[in-house]
C-alpha cells in the first residue's frame, strides 16, 4: 500500500464528483445492495471493486474469498435473499456458493449496477475533505499500471467485507512446527485433505464444516475446540432451522431455550455423549453452529474431538490435557479480523483490539456521511439486513440535505440508542460475537430509523 505521503491533499489534484454522488467500496453482496438502493434514491454512485467481477467473497476465484468447493449458505434461501429480488423457487433450501454467486450476478444485471462499478480498482485512502462531511477517495489500479487518482464524494459506504483477513492465533511453538499449517481461508477443496493426518482448530461453522470434510477424506482427523457449543441441525421440525428460530423469537427467552434443548438433543443428541465439552452457555448466548453431520461423523469414528491446543512441538501438537497428536496438516479455523486498510482507525472508532464501534454496526459516530454495511453476524441471512441497512443510509442522506434540523434530531436519537441490545440475549465478548445481532431485533431497529428518516415526496 502506498505511503500516506503520496496522498497529500495539498499536492494531488482532486476531482469533485458533485454534491449528490456517493462512493461505495466493494461490489459483493453488501456493495451491490448499496449501489442499487442509493441509485434508486436518486444519488450518483461510483463503486470501486478490486477484483474484475461482482460477487466479492462469494466468487471463490477472488484472492480474498474464503469459499471452498463445498461451501453452502448456512442460512436458508428465503432468509438470505434480497426482499425485492427473490431467488428461484426451485433452488434448494441452502444454495451452494456457485448458485449464490449467480444470484448476485443476476441482481447486478437486473438493476443495471455494473455500469456504476470500476473493476480492477482498489481504494487506498479515504479521508475527510471538509466540514460539510464530504470525502476524498484515492484509488489505484490493481494492476499497478497507473498512478493514484482522487475523487471527492458526498458520502462513503464501506462494503469491503469482514471475512477475508485471517485472525491467526498465538500458540507457543507454532513458528517452529514442521507440519503444514494453513488458515481456513486458504482451504479450497476436500482433495487437499486426502490421505493426510488433519487437525482442525476452531469450533465455529467453518471449523465444523472442514472437520466433517476431513473425516470423509483424511486418514485421521482431530477437531480441537476450546469450549462447548450447541450444534444446531440444518432442519428442525422439517423446516430450515433459521426459519423456526426466527419465528420463535416472539416467545420468552427461557421458553425458547427450553424448546431448543428439547428439539436439538432429541434430533442430534447430547454433545457430551460424543466426547465434546459441555456448552458453557445457554442456547442463543453464542452464535449458532449450524451442522447436522459433526456428531454422526464423531459417532462413526471419522472425527476425534480433542481439547484446545496448548503448544506446538516440531513434529507434534500438545493438547491442553497433556496428550500429544501427530498431524501433518493443521487447519486454523480461527476467524477473521475486520480490516479497513484505507481508513484511519479513528474514523470508525476502532479500538486497540481492532474492533470498530459503529452505531447499529453501520454508522460512524462522529462522521454522519460514513457508513459500513454488512458488518454483521446475524442468526439468519444477510440479504434482507444489508438491503434495509443501505435503504436507511440513502434515506438518511436525503433527510440530511432536505431537513438538517430534523436530521440532527434523528442523529441524536441514534447516538442515544447506541447501547440498545441488538440480540435477544447476551453473548460472550469474544471477537466471534463482536457483530452479533438478532435478525428480528436488527430489522426492528432499522425500521425505527427508516420511519424517522422518511422524506415526504
Amino acid at each position: 500500500m502506498p505511503s500516506s505521503a503520496e496522498f497529500d491533499s495539498a499536492t494531488r489534484p482532486v476531482y469533485d464528483r458533485g454534491d449528490d454522488t456517493v462512493c461505495v467500496i466493494g461490489a459483493g453482496l453488501s456493495g451491490l445492495a448499496a449501489v442499487k438502493n442509493l441509485k434508486e434514491h436518486g444519488f450518483g454512485v461510483d463503486c470501486y471493486e478490486r477484483e474484475t467481477t461482482v460477487g466479492g467473497a462469494w466468487n471463490w476465484r477472488n484472492d480474498r474469498s474464503p469459499m471452498s468447493a463445498r461451501t453452502h449458505l448456512i442460512s436458508s434461501r428465503p432468509m438470505s435473499e434480497f426482499p425485492d429480488f427473490p431467488m428461484p423457487d426451485d433452488w434448494p433450501d441452502y444454495p451452494d456458493h456457485a448458485r449464490y454467486l449467480t444470484y448476485l450476478e443476476r441482481y447486478a444485471d437486473h438493476f443495471g449496477l455494473r455500469p456504476h462499478v470500476w473493476f480492477g480498482t482498489e481504494v487506498v485512502s479515504v479521508e475527510p475533505a471538509d466540514e460539510a462531511g464530504r470525502w476524498d477517495v484515492t484509488t489505484q489500479s490493481t494492476g499497478r499500471a497507473g498512478g493514484t487518482r482522487t475523487h471527492r464524494y458526498l458520502a462513503v459506504v464501506v462494503a469491503n467485507g469482514h471475512n477475508w483477513a485471517p485472525r491467526m492465533p498465538r500458540i507457543d511453538g507454532l513458528d517452529d512446527y514442521r507440519g503444514k499449517v494453513i488458515h481456513a481461508s486458504a482451504y479450497k477443496d476436500p482433495a487437499e485433505l486426502r490421505g493426510r493426518r488433519v487437525l482442525v482448530v476452531g469450533g465455529g461453522n467453518s471449523g465444523v464444516d472442514i472437520a466433517v470434510e476431513a473425516g470423509a477424506q483424511a486418514v485421521k482427523t482431530w477437531h480441537s475446540t476450546r469450549r462447548g457449543y450447541w450444534y444446531t441441525p440444518k432442519y428442525l421440525l422439517g423446516r430450515p432451522a433459521d426459519q423456526v428460530h426466527v419465528r420463535a423469537q416472539g416467545l420468552p427467552l427461557r421458553v425458547r431455550q427450553w424448546l431448543y434443548r428439547q428439539l436439538v438433543t432429541r434430533t442430534l443428541g447430547d454433545p457430551v455423549r460424543f466426547g465434546l465439552p459441555a456448552p458453557d452457555h445457554r442456547p442463543y448466548e453464542s452464535h449458532p453452529v449450524l451442522n447436522s453431520q459433526l456428531l454422526p461423523a464423531i459417532g462413526h469414528g471419522d472425527v476425534t474431538p480433542v481439547p484446545d491446543v496448548a503448544r506446538f512441538h516440531r513434529t507434534e501438537v500438545e493438547l491442553s490435557d497433556g496428550r500429544t497428536i501427530d498431524p501433518d496438516l493443521v487447519v486454523l479455523a480461527t476467524g477473521y479480523q475486520p480490516r479497513f486498510e484505507f481508513l484511519d482507525p479513528a474514523l470508525t472508532g476502532t479500538d486497540a483490539d481492532g474492533r470498530p464501534h459503529l452505531l447499529l454496526h453501520a454508522f460512524a459516530p462522529r462522521h454522519p456521511t460514513l457508513a459500513v454495511t454488512g458488518l454483521l453476524q446475524p442468526d439468519s441471512g444477510m440479504g434482507p439486513l444489508v438491503h434495509w441497512q443501505t435503504v436507511a443510509f440513502a434515506r438518511w442522506l436525503r433527510l440530511r440535505a432536505a431537513d438538517p434540523d430534523r436530521a440532527a434530531g434523528v442523529w441524536q436519537r441514534l447516538q442515544a440508542e447506541a447501547d440498545r441490545p441488538l440480540t435477544t440475549t447476551g453473548t460472550t465478548g469474544s471477537p466471534r460475537h463482536w457483530f452479533e445481532v438478532s435478525y428480528r431485533n436488527y430489522l426492528t431497529a432499522l425500521q425505527r430509523l427508516l420511519d424517522s428518516t422518511e422524506v415526504p415526496a
